[in-house]
This record gives C-alpha cells, sequence and structure tokens, in this order.
C-alpha cells in the first residue's frame, strides 16, 4: 500500500544541518532532506513502493531521540532539529554499506558503489581479523584469518525472461513489495529462512514457471543491485556487450491495450534490450504487465515479404 499523501494545506518547518526548511505536514524527514538540497542515501526506497525500513542506510540524527531513525518513514515534524552528517551519522552508515559488501557482490550495483566510497566504507578489513597467541584455535604463528561469510549461490535461470541471483540480493523487500501490496497483488514472492539464510523466494521455493508468479517484471525494475535481472541484459554482460553508456531510451505508449502505459524503451545497437515505465507516470507509477515489459520482440520480426507469384500462372 502506497504512503498517505501528505496534507498540502498544512505545512511544518524544520531544521536540516542548520537549515531551515518547510515541508507539507506528512512528508518524510527525507523529503525534507531533498527540498534542502541534502542527498541521502537510500536502498530500500523508492518513490513507488512503501517504505519498510530496512536497509537503514538512510538513517539521521534527530535532537533528543535516544537512537538514529529512519528518514525515508519518519514524517518531519515542526521544530524537529535533524543532523545528516554527523560523526554518528557517517559511522551507522558506513557500517551497514560495509556489512552489505564483506557478504554480497555489489559490482553492478553502481549507486551502492558511489556511497561506499563516499563514506569510506571498506569491506575487505573483515577478511583478516587477528586472533592472539594462545587463543582457542589460533596458528603456530599466533594468527588465524576469519574470512566473512558470503553469500554463494549459482544464478537461477529458470526462463527466456529474467534471472536470480542471490550473491547480489542484499534484501532490500522492494520486489516484494512490488509483487504484492504496492503494484501487483500477486504475492508470488516472500522472505524465507532466518538470520544469513534469509531469501527471497516463492512458495515452497517453487521455480518461477509452476510458481504464481505472472511474469509482470515489477521485481526486476525496482531491484537496486542486479539480483533480479532482465534475461536480455544477463546474457549481454556475459558476452561483455552490456554498454548502458550506448543506449538511447525512446518514451512511447503500450500498444497492447487501451490502458495507456507508458514505455521507456532501452535500445542498444538499434536494438530493444529492456523495457521500464517512468516512476512518476501517472498510469504506471513505473509497473506493467508481461506484455508492457517483455512482449515488445516482434518489433524485430523478420519484415514480411510475401510470396513470389508466378506470372506464367496468371
Amino acid at each position: 500500500m502506497n504512503p498517505p499523501e501528505p496534507n498540502t494545506h498544512t505545512a511544518v518547518t524544520l531544521s536540516v544541518d542548520g537549515r531551515d526548511v518547510t515541508v507539507p505536514q506528512g512528508q518524510t524527514i527525507l523529503a525534507a532532506c531533498t527540498a534542502a538540497g541534502v542527498e541521502t542515501p537510500t536502498i530500500c526506497w523508492a518513490p513507488n513502493l512503501t517504505p519498510v525500513n530496512v536497509c537503514r542506510v538512510c538513517v539521521v540524527e534527530v535532537e533528543g531521540s535516544r537512537t538514529l531513525v529512519p528518514a525515508c518513514s519518519r514524517p518531519a515534524e515542526a521544530g524537529m532539529q535533524i543532523s545528516t552528517d554527523s560523526e554518528r551519522v557517517r559511522h551507522s552508515r558506513r557500517m551497514v554499506l560495509e556489512f552489505l559488501g564483506s557478504a554480497n557482490d555489489l559490482s553492478q550495483a553502481p549507486e551502492i558503489a558511489e556511497w561506499s566510497q563516499h563514506y569510506g566504507a571498506d569491506p575487505a578489513r573483515y577478511e583478516a581479523q587477528g586472533i592472539d597467541e594462545g587463543s582457542s584455535g589460533a596458528t603456530a604463528d599466533g594468527e588465524i584469518r576469519l574470512e566473512p561469510e558470503r553469500v554463494d549461490e549459482p544464478v537461477r535461470i529458470q526462463d527466456d525472461l529474467y534471472i536470480r541471483a542471490y550473491d547480489r540480493c542484499v534484501l532490500c523487500y522492494k520486489c516484494v513489495e512490488a509483487c504484492g501490496d504496492d503494484a501487483q497483488h500477486t504475492f508470488a514472492i516472500a522472505v524465507a529462512g532466518r538470520g544469513f539464510d534469509a531469501r527471497i523466494r516463492t512458495e515452497y521455493d517453487t521455480e518461477l514457471p509452476q510458481s504464481a508468479c505472472v511474469y509482470c517484471g515489477n521485481c526486476v525494475a525496482v531491484c537496486p543491485t542486479g539480483a533480479l535481472q532482465f534475461r536480455t541484459e544477463f546474457d549481454l554482460r556475459a558476452v561483455g556487450e552490456w554498454r548502458p553508456h550506448d543506449q538511447s531510451v525512446t518514451r512511447t505508449v503500450c500498444s497492447y491495450c487501451g490502458v495507456g502505459c507508458n514505455l521507456e524503451l532501452h535500445v542498444q545497437d538499434e536494438r530493444i534490450v529492456k523495457v521500464t515505465s517512468p516512476a512518476d507516470h501517472s498510469v504506471t507509477s513505473g509497473h506493467l504487465c508481461i506484455k508492457g515489459r517483455f512482449g515488445w520482440e516482434y518489433v524485430h520480426a523478420p519484415a514480411f515479404e510475401p510470396p513470389a507469384t508466378d506470372t506464367a500462372e496468371r
């Protein structure tokens, strides 16, 4: 369920890093930070999804609050004093990014990489922790290496539409939200397992073609790390031919029905390689059905040529 609309008739004024900012009542601290020109890292937040507060990289310090609070979901209140760049905030964000980097493959998550660099996150520092000589389990030289546990599962390819790479999944829940109340209302996936073994699964871990999945692809569209990826992109990356900087994006209207969904055609080498939809579009809010998301290959069908007619038979 999408968050309630802010009350645009009533405004609240608060301070963000010493700067007063006024936003409509009901807006979040994240919206206030944006209005103040302050960039805030997010992973589990999206403009077309309900905040679930799981990644914790958007936390800020609120004067008088015992704990750091998630900016993506905490409503802004009049008189709040917000700090977004205190040492406490920076330390918390850096630790979250390091934990994610030590357990997951984030090589296809450029935004997370940028924020990790910004906060000086160093996941590699967890890879060699020394133990004093004489400690239980120490080697002859008095030190052992403790390697962080990493998610290590083969890529799941069960159809021609998209793949699942669990080693890239950071459990942001975006896909679960898109499959559930926020968009598709299919509820084909949920979190299964506990702790480090938690994964996003179909019911009873059924293979996708036999599950409740309707292949709308909305989960793929919101994934921030490439854990869910269009098969076309996956195949092109495998041969080193995925070149997003060489792609053009053309906005058009879906040709299948009269709803009027807007499509963004990502084109590389004069071929469509994937389809998305604008998150701010009034009809789709970024979400599509299987036809709009995947039903574009007919564009590349061979041109029709009528059969040759023998003039002698006329």
